[in-house]
């Protein structure tokens, strides 16, 4: 379900002469002797997701659907990207949804807290609040002030039934306030770490109750476990693309710009960009994660991917089967001299202006190019692509000798900004 293509990467090393650095990576995640090991449960997760919740979560979210016109998803990182970018890729930006999402939680935006309370003011509303701990602060500032907006609207003992909290399973603060309030509640494993999180209930949850199909996205992601669990480079195209990445570093690449043709793939893009650049970026070491829409971004950043200081490579999430196609029409007075188009599908435009792009990034400005394509944008090609990224991004950690699954730096802002707002 996704190809790789390394032809276009101006690559100075052999990908198979890291064979056995590689077979020495996949050995630490699959057999959990690597740094970070008490958080590789996602490894195995397709194959051993806890079944029963599974059920639950879909049970849940069919009453859900039938009561909410809008489900808040509180939650910030790991806990909100992975089921925005799911639910985007694979039902575009504007779809006709029963239940609208709405995400909130993620910002300190006084503005945008204010007109989601405006938009839901007179909308049936769920919320779904996600956070191990209950204490990261963007998110508990927002549920704080959306619990009491809540319940002064429905009322408590309503509130039970319209508040799911995904939260640790059996400690932390959202767990004990759970408890005591009566909430429905979803686990988060121990073992998996919030941005390898969005095929747990984290994800999965806000994805049933917008209608899509669970069942298919672990699917996927259990074809993507059984394909890449192989500890051969020669044959495994995400151990291909981790060693690339390593490659490019090595050549003087310092940053990895992530580039789709789809708008309605940008979310992904941001998703991927804390999986790598959290994974990463420790020690001095790790590229910059960085992205770009095309062809849109061509006309802002198109000239410095071109002629710039060259310090990137692009990484093409490419997509064979679009999710939607037209045929560009033919105009008889043919006035903007667009008819040398007509009969065309819009698709196969998108894709030359790709190919033309393309040639012009690596033959004109030598930038390197790694082709990644996916069949298509549905629930199963999401499981599946998530799958390729995660155990892609654990290798190229590993092959950093960094731990994957650690975020020390994330901890510096915080305490600088606790000290500001006083908090002891």
């Amino acid at each position: 379900m996704i190809k790789l293509d390394l032809t276009h990467a101006l690559l100075k090393e052999n990908v198979e002469d890291y064979a056995n650095k590689v077979k020495v990576a996949h050995d630490m995640l699959h057999n959990k002797t690597g740094l970070g090991n008490d958080y590789v449960g996602w490894v195995k997760w397709p194959l051993e997701y806890d079944k029963a919740e599974f059920e639950k979560i879909k049970t849940v979210a069919n009453v859900v659907k039938d009561k909410a016109e809008v489900l808040l998803v509180c939650g910030i990182g790991g806990s909100y990207l992975g089921a925005r970018s799911a639910l985007e890729m694979i039902y575009g930006l504007y779809p006709q949804l029963k239940t609208k999402v709405i995400y909130i939680g993620n910002t300190f935006s006084s503005t945008y807290f204010k007109q989601v309370e405006q938009y839901i003011e007179d909308k049936s509303v769920v919320l779904n609040v996600i956070s191990k701990s209950g204490t990261t602060t963007e998110t508990a500032i927002a549920f704080r002030m959306l619990k009491q907006i809540m319940e002064k609207k429905y009322g408590k003992e309503e509130c039970k039934q319209r508040i799911i909290a995904t939260t640790d399973a059996c400690k932390g603060t959202l767990k004990e306030l759970a408890m005591k309030e009566g909430y429905q509640t979803f686990t988060i494993p121990n073992d998996i770490g919030g941005r390898y999180s969005v095929l747990t209930p984290v994800g999965l949850l806000p994805l049933a109750i917008a209608g899509v199909n669970i069942d298919e996205i672990m699917q996927g992601a259990l074809d993507a476990y059984h394909t890449f669990n192989n500890d051969d480079v020669k044959t495994n195209i995400a151990y291909q693309y981790a060693v690339a990445r390593r490659i490019l570093d090595n050549q003087g690449k310092k940053a990895e710009m992530l580039v789709t043709y789809e708008p309605h793939l940008q979310m992904v893009t941001e998703w991927w960009k804390q999986l790598f650049g959290e994974s990463e970026g420790k020690e001095g070491k790790g590229l910059l994660p960085t992205s770009c829409t095309f062809s849109t971004d061509l006309h802002s950043l198109g000239q410095f991917i071109q002629e710039g200081s060259s310090v990137l490579f692009e990484t093409l999430l490419l997509i064979d089967k679009p999710m939607l196609d037209g045929t560009f029409p033919s105009d008889e007075d043919n006035l903007d001299n667009m008819n040398y188009l007509a009969g065309k599908s819009l698709d196969w435009v998108n894709k030359m202006a790709m190919q033309g792009t393309l040639l012009a990034h690596e033959k004109e400005g030598n930038v390197p190019n790694i082709i990644l394509t996916l069949e298509d944008t549905s629930a199963r090609s999401f499981g599946y692509m998530a799958y390729f990224f995660f155990i892609a991004c654990g290798v190229s950690c590993y092959l950093l000798d960094i731990n994957p699954f650690n975020q020390p730096g994330v901890e510096v802002y915080k305490k600088n900004m606790f000290k500001l707002l006083g908090k002891n």
